[in-house]
């Protein structure tokens, strides 16, 4: 259990014609806890996006802050004011707080209910009403294993469709159904938070009639990645330095051609080119015994930090998944979606095969760390080693 980790992510979608979305999600990661919440203000536009911003901004600072979540609640229902047309609260929220037990709870206030995907089906939480300043607040104690996820949403979600292609919207099994038919244990919460927001947008037919959000949390085993990228300045460190890739990885990939010379020299191993093109803007993988994936340098970490760009959008809808075989897609497959830590090696070896050419050492280091940022904006703990 304590190799367990929370994994985090949602896509959202803007009401037709508005710039800003009225549901905002706040995440917050304090030790092994880690707090997701999803508000979603009345109506749409900037009034809606500051009620929902000012919610969960409060919920997500105070329960991760180790609040009482009784007070959090009762903070936040007296502060926001309520719609003397409609009679009803300018903001709803979801708040999941749980830690890398898969512990904690869930309080939801007048936002769709919660499911939870648990052994390969979507099923109902047992939830437990409470009144907290008059208001009904559902309270669920958490207990999470690994595989598991949590899906709050907005009730854009449940509305998708309506009076359009299905004439009362989206039902909430239905919702359920589709989940549990195209989802798996093993995809990555931001995947599966995307691909749920990407049905509601077709059934919207690309015009949102509400603001849609979709987050959700994993728990999911902890997956150690070891990326090497370029050879050490000085050549004796050579071993030393691919005994440290080597050690307490669950992923290593190699990438440079030269790099990979290196390592299959140290590692007493051949390595072997293919020559194939999946991708023809993309260099060739190779092959070394015990690596998980040897590809080319500076274009592929190109590719990647391309692919990185639009994983992290959380308006983009494209698969989070990489079908195609060439080496940028394989990669993102594995830093994207496998890993939970990632530590780069960063060698500063002058490659003389890059003499006169439009690659250099500072490029390379540019590339990962610039890499690193977006890796951490969805949550990866990533580490990078220089010699």
């Amino acid at each position: 259990m304590k190799n367990l980790c929370v994994e985090y992510g949602y896509t959202s979608l803007n009401h037709v014609g508005e710039e800003l979305c009225g549901d905002n999600v706040e995440m917050s990661v304090n030790g092994e806890w880690t707090t997701l919440v999803l508000a979603d203000g009345l109506g749409s536009g900037v009034k809606a996006n500051i009620l929902s911003t000012l919610t969960s901004k409060i919920l997500c600072t105070m329960v991760a802050g180790g609040a009482d979540m009784e007070e959090c609640v009762e903070t936040v229902i007296q502060t926001l004011p309520v719609c003397k047309e409609r009679g009803v609260a300018y903001s709803t929220f979801s708040v999941i707080h749980v830690n890398t037990l898969g512990k904690g709870h869930l309080f939801e206030f007048d936002n769709p209910e919660a499911i939870w995907y648990h052994n390969g089906h979507t099923c109902d939480f047992p939830r437990m009403e409470k009144l907290i300043c008059g208001k009904k607040v559902f309270v669920t104690e958490l207990e999470l294993e690994a595989g598991d996820m949590v899906f709050v949403m907005s009730d854009g979600t449940i509305h998708a469709g309506i009076g359009q292609i299905l004439n009362f919207g989206w039902q909430r099994k239905d919702v359920m159904e589709h989940l549990q038919n195209n989802i798996n244990a093993h995809m990555s919460a931001r995947a599966a938070a995307c691909l749920l927001a990407s049905a509601c947008n077709d059934l919207y037919l690309d015009r949102p009639g509400d603001d849609t959000t979709v987050a959700a949390i994993r728990i999911r085993p902890r997956c150690e990645v070891h990326i090497m990228v370029g050879p050490p300045v000085d050549k004796e460190k050579d071993p030393e330095y691919v005994s440290q890739f080597m050690e307490s990885a669950d992923r290593r990939i190699v990438c440079g051609g030269t790099t990979s010379q290196v390592v299959a020299r140290c590692l007493n191993r051949k390595l072997k080119t293919s020559f194939e093109f999946p991708d023809k803007e993309v260099p060739p993988i190779g092959y070394i015994d015990g690596i998980d994936l040897v590809t080319e340098g500076v274009i592929t970490l190109r590719r990647l930090l391309s692919l990185s760009e639009k994983y992290i959008s959380v308006k983009d809808l494209t698969p989070k998944t990489y079908s195609k075989k060439d080496g940028g897609s394989l990669l993102a497959n594995i830093v994207f979606e496998e890993s939970t830590h990632i530590v780069f090696f960063v060698g500063q070896n002058v490659n003389a095969a890059h003499q006169g050419l439009d690659i250099d050492i500072t490029m390379k280091l540019k590339l990962v760390e610039r890499l690193a940022v977006n890796l951490r904006k969805i949550g990866k703990q990533v580490t990078i080693n220089y010699d």
